[in-house]
């Protein structure tokens, strides 16, 4: 029996990965900032909802099948931007995109990727790219008119990382990027010898250390090695709406804000032509103070109405989650970690898994609620506050 027969649902796949990555590299996936309120916060929002069974209604047609700004999708979900797939896996976002393609979803491909954007054209599936935006707004714009010759149907812009999220186990793991080869971490790396030939022997095998293949030509130093004046050109503290208006000139595709947390922010993205509003809040990995998504959600969505598509983001671990998301008005949310746990484990069949998973649950979870479509999903499937 493979490990992937072993892993029933998102929890297990969390597991084993957990035992086969360094536990520097896991606990930067998996960890947030500071005393994990805002990670809590996202979970126990979701547990706190409960739903209704309905009785008597004819769920045997029913299908997760949806659209998302206008185009198909085998189901109401997309995978979130995650920069640390090419170390859970080598050349782990290659991996995400066949699985992705191949599901019927879309892929969020991280502006700190460390595959090219434009390798990822040949699997077929919807990309779409997110954007950290520099100090020095012509890199920005270089890496916008990068995504839209590689034909990116989507640009994300995140909104919720003014400064970097305080990591305070990163410092403890010794782990950080650029690496640094401190005896902590190399004990650490030591003990998986599994992952360090299998990711970074194979690097090292076929080309050198993965490096930020998505930056501005200039600042794609590897993973090991650091650039001057690097960090201080990524800083996003002085990002502002004049901002947001050039990108959407720029831009001819589908425009997204990643980190929308206020529903007059909200409000205000829709006369700057957005056409579609993530809630989030970076999976917790910033604000450790930060609002449960899902508590927010409403209120940006009964804000913008049909406006435009809202989405959300950050705590999403089972389909059951996905179904409630929908009944408080998103249209869609977006899954990092979920997906990121099957990666580490078996690369695209990894993937593959995680993604199934939550498709699996969702599926079942629609029957329970006597949901046939992914439209009649409404605030009357819940039980309690919200429900009608």
């Amino acid at each position: 029996m493979s490990v992937l027969d072993r892993c029933h649902n998102i929890p297990d796949l969390r597991e084993a990965a957990a035992r086969r990555l360094p536990r520097g590299v896991f606990e930067f996936v998996d960890r947030a900032s500071e005393d994990h309120l805002a990670v809590q916060g996202n979970r126990s929002a979701f547990e706190a909802i409960k739903l209704r069974h309905r009785a008597l209604v004819d769920v045997s047609g029913r299908t997760t099948a949806t659209t998302l700004f206008g185009k198909p999708a085998a189901m109401p979900l997309a995978i979130a931007p995650t920069g640390a797939a090419g170390l859970c896996w080598y050349r782990g976002e290659v991996e995400l995109a066949r699985a992705a393609a191949k599901a019927g979803v879309p892929l969020t491909l991280s502006t700190t990727s460390m595959t090219a954007m434009e390798t990822l054209t040949a699997f077929g599936g919807r990309l779409w790219f997110q954007l950290y935006v520099w100090k020095r707004r012509d890199l920005s714009h270089e890496m916008i008119e990068r995504a839209k010759r590689a034909g990116y149907e989507a640009l994300i812009v995140t909104v919720d990382s003014a400064v970097p999220g305080n990591r305070e186990y990163n410092a403890r793991n010794g782990f950080a990027l650029p690496f640094h080869a401190s005896p902590r971490f190399m004990r650490d790396v030591a003990r998986h010898p599994g992952w360090t030939l299998g990711v970074m022997g194979r690097y090292l095998a076929n080309g050198g250390m993965p490096k930020h293949e998505n930056y501005p030509a200039q600042f794609q130093s590897t993973i090991v090695s650091g650039l001057a004046g690097r960090r201080e050109e990524m800083n996003h503290d002085s990002l502002s709406w004049d901002d947001l208006a050039r990108f959407r000139d720029m831009w001819p595709g589908v425009l997204m804000l990643k980190g929308v947390n206020r529903a007059d922010d909200a409000v205000r993205a829709l006369a700057y032509g957005v056409d579609g509003l993530i809630v989030s809040n970076h999976g917790g990995r910033n604000m450790d103070s930060a609002a449960a998504t899902l508590a927010v959600l409403p209120e940006i969505a009964e804000a913008v109405g049909e406006r435009a598509t809202v989405l959300l983001d950050s705590g999403i671990r089972r389909g059951s989650d996905i179904l409630k998301a929908l009944a408080l008005g998103a249209k869609g949310v977006l899954t990092g970690r979920a997906t990121l746990y099957g990666t580490a484990v078996a690369g695209e069949a990894g993937a593959a898994k995680a993604i199934g998973i939550l498709k699996t649950e969702l599926d079942k979870t629609m029957a329970y609620t006597g949901c046939r479509t992914v439209d009649e999903i409404g605030p009357e499937v819940m039980f309690g506050e919200g429900a009608r």
